[in-house]
C-alpha cells in the first residue's frame, strides 16, 4: 500500500527572511511537503507556527531580523514527531501563511507572511481631484522584475537577473524624476517579492499613465543575444522565444509564492466586454510607446527583434494603463551578462528608455499635464486654453479616450459638437484641457 507523500517526515533546511516596506516573509524551504497551522498568542505577543512531522536542521547564525517586527525566532519538538517554531513579535502583525509545493529548481516550501498591523491603503481619488487644478506631473511605475526568494535569470559568475533590473530601475526613476514634468514610482524599492498582480495592480492604485516592467531573461541558447520590448498579446506570444519568456514571467508566482486562487478573471458578459474595449485602446497605446522605446534601445544595444513583440505575460494585463516589458538583454549571453553588470550600460539602457518614454508623451501628453502645458507655449492655466487633438483609432472609444486624458465623455461630446458617442477611425477629436 502506497502511503501518502503528506505523510512523511520533512526537514527545515534552510530559513530565510525578506523585508518590505509593509510586510514582512519568511520562508522555510524543505525536503517535502508538510502540513501546518500558525496562531498567534498575546503578552507577550507571538506568532506560534506547528509543523506536522517535521524537525528542524536550518543554520540560522546568519539570519538578520531587522527592520521587522520579529525579535527573536525559537523551535523545538511538539507531541515527539511535529516542530513548533515560535516568532517572539516586537509589534503586532497580520499573518498570512501558505505551502508551496516544489517547482523546477526551487524545493517545498512554507511561507509566512506578516503584514504590518495599520497598513493602509494609498487614497488616490482627492489627489485625481486635485490635479486638474494644477499642471500635474505625468506618473511612470516601474517595475524592477523579480526580487527576494525569486532571483530571476541567472547569468554566468552568478549575476542575478533581479539585482541588475533594480539598478537600472533606479537609474531610469533618476532620470525621470530630474525631469520636470515627470515622477517615477518604483514598484520595487528593495529585495523582496511582489506578485505579478500586485505589481500591475499598483500602478493602476496610482494611476499611472504608463507601467514599464524591466528584466534581463535567459533563453536555452546561450547564444541568444539582443534587447527586445514587448506588449500584451490578446491572441498568444508571436515566436517561440516569445511563448518561452512569457511562460517563465508567469511561473513568477509559483516561484516567488502566491497561495491564493484569483477570482478576477471570472467571466461577466458586461464586464467582460467593457474590460475588451478599454483593453484595445490600451494596447494600441503600448504598441506605440513601446515602439518608441525599441527604436531608441537599438541606437545603444543590439535587438534581438526590430518590432514590438506580444506575449502574454501576466504583469501587462492592466486594462487601463498602457504597459510595457523591456528586456534589457539575455543574461545568459556572456558578453551581454558582462555589459549588464557595468554601471556605465545600465545608464545608458535607462536613459535610452525613457528617450523612448518622453518621444511618446510629447506627442500625446495628458491634457492637465505640464507637458501639455509646456508643448503649447506655457498656454492653458490661467492664459487661453491650450487644446489637444486625438486621432480615433481602432478599439477606441469615448469612454476609453475620456479616461485616457482625464476628462469625461461629456466634456468631449461638447467640445466636438457631437449629439452621440458614435466616432469613426481616423475622426479628429479636440480633448478639453479641463
Amino acid at each position: 500500500m502506497l502511503v501518502s507523500q503528506w505523510l512523511m517526515a520533512a526537514d527545515v533546511k534552510g530559513v530565510r527572511v525578506w523585508r518590505a516596506p509593509d510586510n514582512t516573509r519568511l520562508v522555510f524551504d524543505l525536503t517535502g511537503p508538510v502540513e501546518h497551522k500558525i496562531f498567534t498568542l498575546d503578552s507577550p505577543a507571538r506568532l506560534v507556527i506547528d509543523i506536522e512531522n517535521a524537525k528542524f536542521a536550518a543554520n540560522t547564525d546568519g539570519l538578520d531580523f531587522s527592520g521587522s517586527p520579529i525579535g527573536k525566532m525559537r523551535y523545538g519538538k511538539r507531541n515527539q514527531t511535529d516542530l513548533r517554531v515560535v516568532l517572539d513579535l516586537q509589534t503586532e502583525v497580520k499573518p498570512r501563511s501558505f505551502a508551496l509545493l516544489a517547482l523546477a529548481d526551487k524545493p517545498d516550501r512554507l511561507v509566512i507572511d506578516l503584514y504590518d498591523e495599520g497598513t493602509a491603503t494609498v487614497k488616490t481619488v482627492q489627489t485625481v481631484a486635485k490635479a486638474p487644478e494644477s499642471k500635474r506631473d505625468i506618473v511612470i511605475a516601474i517595475d524592477a522584475g523579480h526580487g527576494g526568494e525569486d532571483p530571476g535569470a541567472l547569468g554566468p559568475k552568478r549575476v542575478r537577473e533581479k539585482d541588475v533590473v533594480l539598478k537600472i530601475a533606479q537609474e531610469l526613476a533618476r532620470l525621470i524624476d530630474s525631469e520636470p514634468g515627470y515622477k517615477a514610482q518604483m514598484v520595487r524599492t528593495g529585495d523582496y517579492y511582489i506578485p505579478l498582480r500586485a505589481r500591475r495592480n499598483k500602478a493602476r492604485e496610482i494611476r499611472a499613465d504608463l507601467f514599464i516592467s524591466i528584466h534581463a531573461d535567459a533563453f536555452k541558447n546561450p547564444k541568444a543575444k539582443g534587447a527586445s520590448v514587448f506588449a500584451l498579446s490578446r491572441r498568444g506570444a508571436t515566436s517561440e522565444t516569445a511563448r518561452f519568456l512569457a511562460s517563465k514571467e508567469n511561473e513568477a508566482d509559483l516561484i516567488g509564492g502566491v497561495g491564493d486562487v484569483s477570482l478576477d478573471d471570472k467571466d461577466e458578459m458586461l464586464v467582460g466586454v467593457l474590460v475588451d474595449l478599454s483593453m484595445n485602446a490600451t494596447l494600441a497605446n503600448s504598441l506605440n510607446v513601446g515602439d518608441r522605446v525599441l527604436k531608441q534601445m537599438g541606437a545603444i544595444t543590439k535587438l534581438h527583434k526590430h518590432q514590438v513583440e506580444q506575449a502574454g505575460f501576466a504583469v501587462l494585463k492592466s486594462p487601463d494603463v498602457p504597459s510595457i516589458l523591456v528586456e534589457t538583454g539575455f543574461i545568459s549571453n556572456p558578453d551581454e551578462a558582462r555589459a549588464l553588470s557595468t554601471d556605465s550600460h545600465r545608464k545608458k539602457l535607462a536613459t535610452a528608455i525613457f528617450n523612448g518614454v518622453k518621444s511618446y508623451f510629447y506627442d500625446v501628453p495628458p491634457a492637465d499635464s505640464y507637458v501639455a502645458w509646456k508643448k503649447h507655449g506655457g498656454k492653458g492655466s490661467g492664459g487661453s486654453a491650450a487644446t489637444v487633438e486625438h486621432i480615433i483609432a481602432r478599439g477606441d472609444t469615448l469612454s476609453s479616450i475620456a479616461k485616457r486624458y482625464r476628462t469625461t465623455v461629456a466634456q468631449l461630446l461638447e467640445a466636438n459638437g457631437l449629439n452621440n458617442t458614435n466616432i469613426k477611425v481616423g475622426q479628429k477629436l479636440t480633448i478639453p484641457t479641463s
